[in-house]
């Protein structure tokens, strides 16, 4: 019997760090979608969801990043032993091909262009320490506000693949609830001592409890996949995995300051813990109808093109930074003043920065990215 959502029983999966599991490139693109629908439907929308979808690439990369970690210290094909030099001078070229060139190309751009602030930040911006600008300086960076959450991944990245090879594998568990207790109660440590919102919010260990669950869906993928499949199969947990999350949105609501311990320090834990159901369902895979949003051509490709698609957004349109004599908002204003049913119906100019920053994504992939990227074959785990 089939319910709204096809109730299909999956199979154990083949776990493995190159297993290409389709509906997460679709799961990207709907992060993605929270995050663009945030930040450019300021007036219309009152709910955390930029915020969920920046904890939902969190927990994927956790998961991602030490899925294949494990693999290639299990799978060094040139020694009987795992030798720390190769394995983390793979992780870091396949990253660095990965991450850096749109970066650093949309930074240059910027520079060129004198778009405020990135030649007073510059160094802030180019040693991916923008989070670490806004966390002690209480300020936000314009055009650049987003790219916090490029440099707290960095800068899990520069530190956990040493950590994670230093830790016997049995231990790995522990140590990745240790990463999540200890994120909580950072952040709780810091509203409790009066520190700022903004630290806990975009430093990197007030997000390692979103990259110690992945971590922890990574471990059991590999190696309880018994265990995996028991969690993630069901709708149930996913339901109330939502109910929690809005729950405590709510509750956080009813405090008279905005910030308050609710969202500054459980907010985050709660919307990490309905990433991680999203993303355990996907990788063993959704039913239908969920199944074909996700594996579609057009989200599985948006999902590809889906770092590209973050890191341009905030460039196109933010509505906070982006001037009246912006390109953007000058091309926007000429053609409504020969069509005016676009002044008139203004989702369509939502619609008009989701094509352009799509566009100007694909274009980034195909042209930079993708050749860039076919170079990681090179350095395989």
């Amino acid at each position: 019997m089939l319910t709204s959502i096809e109730q299909v029983k999956p199979a154990l999966p083949r776990q493995s760090s190159t297993t290409y599991l389709p509906q997460l490139d679709g799961l990207r693109f709907f992060a993605v979608g929270l995050v663009l629908y945030d930040h450019w439907a300021i007036g219309y929308n009152t709910l955390p969801l930029g915020p969920l979808g920046v904890v939902l690439f969190f927990v994927l990369s956790g998961f991602l990043i030490t899925r294949i970690l494990f693999a290639s210290q299990s799978a060094d094909t040139y020694t009987d032993k795992p030798n720390l030099r190769r394995y983390l001078t793979r992780f870091y070229i396949r990253r660095s091909l990965r991450i850096f060139p749109v970066y650093y190309a949309c930074l240059l751009v910027m520079y060129l262009t004198d778009v405020p602030p990135v030649r007073e930040k510059f160094w802030w911006c180019a040693l991916y320490a923008t989070n670490l600008y806004v966390a002690f300086t209480g300020q936000w960076l314009g055009l650049l506000d987003h790219s916090w959450s490029l440099a707290v991944e960095e800068q899990y990245y520069l530190i956990f693949p040493l950590l994670l090879f230093c830790i016997p594998k049995r231990q790995a568990p522990f140590f990745f609830l240790f990463l999540i207790a200890g994120s909580v109660y950072f952040r709780f440590w810091l509203h409790q001592n009066g520190h700022p919102w903004t630290v806990g919010y975009v430093s990197m260990p007030g997000c390692l409890d979103a990259f110690g669950i992945g971590a922890l869906m990574a471990y059991g993928w590999l190696y309880k996949p018994a265990l995996f499949n028991r969690i993630f199969s069901g709708y149930f947990a996913i339901a109330m995995s939502i109910v929690l999350f809005f729950t405590v949105v709510l509750y956080s609501h009813t405090f008279s300051a905005y910030h308050n311990i609710v969202s500054d320090v459980w907010e985050r834990l709660f919307a990490a813990i309905l990433s991680a159901f999203l993303i355990g369902r996907a990788i063993l895979g959704f039913g239908q109808p969920v199944r074909w949003l996700l594996e579609n051509p057009v989200s599985r490709y948006l999902g590809q093109i889906s770092y590209g698609i973050y890191l341009i957004h905030n460039l196109v349109f933010n509505y906070y930074h982006t001037t009246a004599t912006s390109l953007t908002l000058r091309i926007w204003n000429k053609a409504g003043s020969y069509l005016p049913v676009l002044e008139e119906v203004p989702q369509l100019q939502v619609v008009y920065f989701f094509a352009l920053t799509v566009l100007l994504a694909a274009l980034s992939w195909h042209l930079m990215e993708k050749p860039i990227n076919s170079l990681k074959d090179k350095f395989a785990y």
